[in-house]
């Protein structure tokens, strides 16, 4: 008899604990809400099409801002820079032409030439004057006279043309074809730089301080502009996002410090809220227990670490809790 009561006595003690420990565990969750850590994501892209030549990180790898993640390779950029250093050199060679005017032996040649038309137009000139005085005397016909002076007027308009020319080759080109000859220089320098960002856009750089989640190619593989090749979390960006229902939307404040936990590894953090905001989608709700009556909305809050650098090592998505405060 007092062995049969023994075995009835127990199962009723174990049910009890267990309800015990159950209603115990129940009022622990009511003082706390949980929620993730999270972490902005970064992706990083390529600007140019090229083949991934090498690799230089690894999943899980930190990378401090301005590391090199892929090296691309581009065979059409040194096909540009050849061009575009055959354009400047031209460039600048019509530049100093212009800007230099005609050479020493071109000066000798027009001033020569010059000479000539000089002796030609002051032959012209004596002549008519001959004729003139012979007409005057009727010992010659009009005609002959004609034709001396229209010789004499084609010597001096050739004589004033050269002088021209030769005035102008001393003193340079004109200003409107240096200028023209500088605007050639200047694009043509604007192409070799423009090749020269092509060129350092073969190293895909990290433009912050991340950790490699995921890359999407590999070497020999080929990557298009805008496709993103390596994608990775922001370790200064840690934040905790929470679900509350609307019963507990008086219980946090915008700009408040409240206590958060990181079971893990036991971690007691202080953060500040700095934003609620209506939860849009059911399935963005943070925790998998989520303790909100039906027709109640549903909100997000996001709290940022007060110890930033604390945070920065915690594993992304692990749970964490918020304490709630009984008001």
């Amino acid at each position: 008899m007092i062995i049969r009561m023994k075995n009835k006595i127990i199962p009723i003690i174990a049910i009890f604990v267990l309800l015990c420990s159950c209603a115990s565990k129940e009022n622990n969750k009511n003082n706390f809400i949980e929620g993730k850590v999270e972490q902005d994501q970064l992706s990083v892209v390529s600007k140019l099409a090229g083949r991934i030549l090498d690799v230089k990180v690894a999943e899980g790898d930190e990378i401090n801002a301005g590391d090199t993640l892929i090296i691309l390779d581009i065979p059409e950029v040194a096909a540009k820079k050849e061009q575009a250093l055959g354009a400047l050199e031209s460039a600048e060679g019509q530049y100093n032409m212009a800007k230099k005017g005609a050479t020493e032996r071109q000066i000798i040649q027009l001033k020569a030439k010059v000479a000539g038309l000089k002796e030609q137009m002051d032959f012209a000139e004596k002549s008519t004057n001959r004729l003139k005085n012979l007409l005057a005397d009727s010992l010659i016909p009009q005609q002959k006279y004609d034709e001396v002076y229209a010789k004499y007027q084609g010597a001096r308009n050739q004589y004033i043309a050269a002088a021209a020319e030769l005035e102008e080759a001393s003193h340079g080109t004109r200003s409107e074809q240096q200028q023209m000859a500088k605007g050639q220089k200047a694009r043509a320098i604007g192409a070799l730089n423009e090749v020269g960002i092509a060129e350092g856009e073969r190293f895909i750089k990290a433009p912050q301080k991340l950790t490699v989640q995921s890359i999407s190619l590999k070497q020999g593989e080929m990557a298009l502009p805008g496709y993103t090749l390596v994608s990775g979390f922001l370790p200064s960006t840690t934040y905790f996002r929470f679900t509350i229902p609307e019963k507990h939307l008086s219980t946090f404040k915008k700009g408040e410090t409240v206590d958060v936990f990181i079971p893990y590894n036991n971690q007691p953090m202080q953060g500040t809220i700095v934003w609620i905001k209506p939860l849009s989608a059911y399935a963005n709700i943070t925790s998998a227990y989520p303790d909100f009556e039906q027709g109640q909305a549903l909100y997000e809050i996001k709290v940022v670490p007060k110890n930033i650098a604390a945070a920065e090592y915690l594993v992304i998505k692990s749970t964490v809790q918020l304490q709630i405060h009984k008001q």
